[in-house]
């Protein structure tokens, strides 16, 4: 996709940060939508439908992990990507938006050569990450075009992280994946994520897929066992 097909939502309650990340993607090509709280952003997302959300986490009304949280109930947002913008970099608080379904953090201040790295970093996955067709191991199916898990005939919708990271432990069933190779092939190069990210997804799919198909090497990673 060119840079002019991307469609950008900006939420933040301060209207100079807003004015700044909108000159700055606009300057490169991104079409760019705004939205002061997570009420606004929510409504302004089901009219637009972006690629990618970038929501700041403390906002009035509705706050940034509870509107992400609002937004993956929703189907069509489901597998877009969305981002937190905070100058808070505590690990609790991190931890709490990749539950909550939020795909990266970024920082404040901002620098705009590296915000706009960043952006196009993120938009790079919905070209990388779309891979066609289906696997099959025991009975999990992995749809990679609808972005779907279907256990033993039950469809299973699941954020775009979680699909990822499954898709990837259940190519190679019983290889045992790297902490650090899950973490370069899952959430990429160009994006700095806490020691507990994976961990995190990890229980979430054991929730939702089942607990004893994930294995945990200790001091080393993960496999999937079928």
């Amino acid at each position: 996709m060119d840079v002019n097909d991307f469609k950008i939502l900006l939420v933040d309650d301060e209207t100079d940060v807003l004015d700044f990340m909108k000159y700055n993607l606009e300057k490169e090509g991104f079409w760019v939508y705004t939205a002061q709280n997570g009420v606004e952003a929510i409504q302004m997302a089901k009219k637009m439908n972006p690629h990618l959300i970038i929501l700041d986490l403390m906002m009035p009304k509705m706050d940034g992990i509870e509107t992400c949280r609002e937004l993956r109930n929703i189907p069509e947002f489901k597998n877009t990507i969305i981002t937190f913008l905070t100058a808070r970099d505590e690990d609790y608080s991190q931890i709490a938006g990749f539950e909550v379904g939020a795909d990266d953090y970024i920082t404040k201040p901002i620098k705009p050569r590296v915000f706009i790295s960043r952006i196009r970093a993120l938009l790079r996955r919905l070209e990388t990450n779309e891979t066609a067709g289906k696997i099959t191991v025991g009975d999990i199916e992995v749809d990679r075009e609808r972005y779907l898990i279907i256990k033993a005939g039950k469809e299973i919708s699941l954020p775009r992280k979680e699909f990822e990271l499954l898709n990837l432990l259940i190519s190679k069933p019983g290889r045992v994946f790297k902490r650090e190779e899950i973490l370069s092939k899952v959430w990429g190069n160009d994006t700095i994520v806490g020691d507990r990210t994976i961990d995190v997804h990890i229980r979430k799919l054991r929730e939702k897929i089942g607990d004893d198909y994930f294995k945990t090497i200790k001091g080393i990673g993960y496999k999937f066992d079928a």
